[in-house]
């Protein structure tokens, strides 16, 4: 119900809210997409009473996932329209969807407001001496009973950014200000949404039901879509998605200005962007993502700063700002890379070759001009292979950490470095056609032993190269499970917009799917990345992982003779390794923080768990500098500042050659050492048995 006072409010703050409808265009894009996905989806599955219920419940969680801006009085009005959906959605018929989308919108307004007119009132209304707590994650959350109780919510997040914001040492003046700029921010962006933002949020639960990476993309964002795969604009390097009100980065794009800088990290959530001739942030929160894109997006060479709550973070109220330097992502700060490391084991010294990839490129441009040298991964490793060969390298360890992926056919070529002729990957449409990716080329470029560094970054063309360097026996996959991205889509055209669909999955020589599952290690090195957040099986609704028959193809050595030897090579290394020590340490330390369900509200109780945490930090930075033999740092505040100087030298921030990539070395050493034929692996006479099959 509207009252009176916050009528009062709206006209206070802002314009009121207009409620939005469907249009003529929309209504025909929704009958193309329902049809599309019936038809020509990789997964079977009917528009019906069940995905009806379905559809509404991922859409309220799209437009309110915490369950901070509706009540159990709003879902009860919904319940009429709850199993009626499906029906609607086949016909073109959009207004339940948009009914839903106006209150959703007029509650946020409602919310705001709310919070506005308690800011007015000051901050130091509030006390900070009881013992209250906020959860920090609604979603799995019951609906607030009612308005009475929301406000009592909203009571509480309040006060847990105003508190936030006084233990960072900020003035009460300060406070109000910035949080009255951000609900205005919020609030403005509410009043101006419009049909499209409706239609688009409506649509994306709708496909989302199929798989995550099925998106309808508007007229605005398919442009802004055709613009990044042409990397026509300067930008940040960063791929990024809609986090219920929040933009998220999903990954860094290799060589791009983001990477290279070092801060920006995936999973981090984006709250602010600030143009470097502005003084005042804007903040995002609740931005449509391809307006945040816009925002971020700018002339080569300036900066702009983004406010960000670290992945790490254990409250939302805890940001940090990241100045990045705009810039084109240049091809040759993409391309693969050489490196060489001596090991001193025994008397014994090893030389070992390392090649890194942070992403599958190809010149498409050149290839399609004819251009016989035009730049390509498998060109390049080619050559360095050549060049690590000449230095008389005892293996090759190949680092694919981080790297998303990129051109399938270059994934496929580069195994044709390592193996003589043979399969590559299998793809599968939704007719269950099979198609067989091979390698035709009988060279073999390198013939020893190899080692393959994957982390959960690592997706699509990196899972196939590590995949089939596995199932051929060809070298050992070292690190953490892969990301599991092994769906093919494709971007079709409709009346209003586009629509992303997925219509194939990959398999690997040996059946299995790189889908969910992703590439489990030969042996495994833990990382600080969570799991449960980034990774296709921390997605909702991703397509299983499943098998198909396998594909004839070489078995060049058999591993489970030495492999448990290895293991317990490396187990032992990393015991005694001073730098896993203190990996372990970050990893569990980042646990805890994750697992943290509720924050205090209670000034004394919070101020302790910050001081004690900023202290194991510090803790952790200072023994790492200390195995440097570099001074340790005496604040938490000199560390950060010593952060961003090292992200601002873009040459020297990153150490390419760490401790894991020694340990493939050592791990390419123990190989040698307990299996002298490791030498030469592809040699027709040390086939093992189960060669052919």
């Amino acid at each position: 119900m509207v009252t009176p006072a916050l009528l009062a409010a709206n006209a206070k703050y802002d314009s009121a809210f207009e409620p939005v409808t469907p249009t003529v265009d929309q209504a025909r894009a929704n009958i193309l997409i329902s049809r599309q996905l019936q038809f020509t989806h990789f997964r079977d599955q009917k528009i019906d009473d069940t995905l009806s219920v379905e559809v509404f419940d991922a859409y309220l969680e799209y437009l309110d996932g915490q369950k901070i801006y509706l009540t159990q009085q709003d879902i009860n009005r919904f319940e009429s329209v709850r199993a009626n959906l499906g029906s609607a959605l086949k016909t073109g018929r959009l207004q339940p969807g948009f009914d839903i989308y106006n209150t959703v919108q007029q509650r946020i307004i409602e919310r705001l407001d709310f919070a506005l007119e308690l800011l007015e009132n000051g901050v130091d209304q509030f006390t900070f001496e009881n013992n209250e707590e906020l959860a920090l994650d609604r979603s799995e959350a019951s609906w607030e009973e009612d308005r009475n109780a929301l406000d009592a919510l909203w009571v509480k997040r309040i006060k847990n950014a105003v508190l936030a914001q006084k233990l960072d040492g900020s003035e009460d003046e300060a406070i109000e200000e910035s949080l009255t700029r951000r609900y205005e921010s919020q609030r403005k962006r509410a009043v101006q949404m419009r049909s499209e933002d409706a239609f688009q949020a409506y649509m994306n639960a709708f496909t989302g039901i199929w798989d995550p990476h099925t998106s309808y993309f508007s007229p605005r964002t398919s442009e802004n879509f055709n613009i990044n795969m042409s990397l026509s604009l300067e930008g940040i390097g960063a791929v990024l998605q809609a986090d219920n009100e929040y933009t998220k980065v999903v990954r860094l794009v290799p060589g791009g200005p983001a990477a290279k800088q070092g801060q920006l990290k995936p999973a981090d959530r984006i709250v602010s962007v600030t143009q470097e001739d502005e003084d005042k942030p804007v903040n995002v929160i609740g931005w449509r993502l391809d307006e945040v894109v816009d925002l971020i997006r700018g002339p080569r060479e300036s900066t702009v700063t983004l406010e960000v709550i670290p992945a790490s973070a254990s409250d939302e109220t805890l940001t940090r700002s990241i100045d990045i330097t705009r810039d084109k992502v240049k091809l040759e700060e993409q391309s693969a890379s050489s490196d060489i490391i001596n090991l001193e084991r025994g008397g014994d010294t090893y030389t070992i070759g390392v090649i890194n990839i942070p992403t599958f490129y190809a010149d498409f441009k050149a290839m399609q001009a004819g251009d016989p040298n035009y730049k390509s991964t498998t060109r390049d490793v080619r050559r360095l292979i050549e060049e690590l060969k000449s230095d008389g390298v005892d293996g090759v360890v190949m680092d694919l950490r981080n790297n998303g992926g990129g051109a399938l056919h270059e994934a496929n070529d580069m195994v044709g470095l390592f193996i003589d002729e043979g399969p590559t990957v299998q793809i599968r449409n939704a007719d269950n056609d099979v198609q067989v990716l091979t390698d035709q080329d009988p060279s073999v470029v390198y013939d020893g032993p190899l080692v393959v560094l994957v982390n959960r970054m690592s997706a699509s063309a990196s899972e196939i190269f590590a995949g089939a360097i596995q199932d051929y026996g060809r070298g050992l996959v070292v690190g953490s499970q892969t990301f599991g991205k092994g769906t093919v889509q494709a971007v079709r055209p409709l009346n209003h917009g586009q629509l992303k669909i997925t219509q194939s999955k990959f398999y690997r020589v040996s059946g299995g799917s790189t889908q969910h599952k992703g590439v489990m290690p030969d042996i495994h090195i833990p990382s600080r990345i969570d799991k449960t957040r980034i990774g296709e099986d921390a997605l909702d609704r991703a397509l299983p992982w499943d098998q198909i028959e396998a594909v004839p193809h070489t078995r060049y050595y058999d591993f489970s003779s030495i492999i448990d030897q290895l293991r317990e090579n490396h187990d032992d290394r990393f015991a005694k390794s001073p730098e896993f020590r203190l990996l372990q340490q970050e990893i569990d330390l980042l646990k805890e923080q994750r697992e943290i369900t509720s924050v205090s509200l209670n000034e004394e109780t919070r101020k302790t768990y910050q001081e004690t945490l900023q202290e194991r930090q510090l803790t952790i930075a200072n023994t790492r500098r200390q195995l440097k033999n570099e001074t340790p740092f005496d604040t938490l505040k000199e560390l950060e500042e010593w952060q961003d100087q090292q992200a601002a030298d873009l040459d020297g921030n990153e150490e390419r050659l760490d401790f894991i990539v020694r340990e493939g070395g050592h791990i390419m050493a123990d190989m040698l050492e307990l299996d002298r034929r490791m030498a030469s692996i592809i040699d027709p006479k040390l086939i093992t048995a189960e060669a052919r099959r």
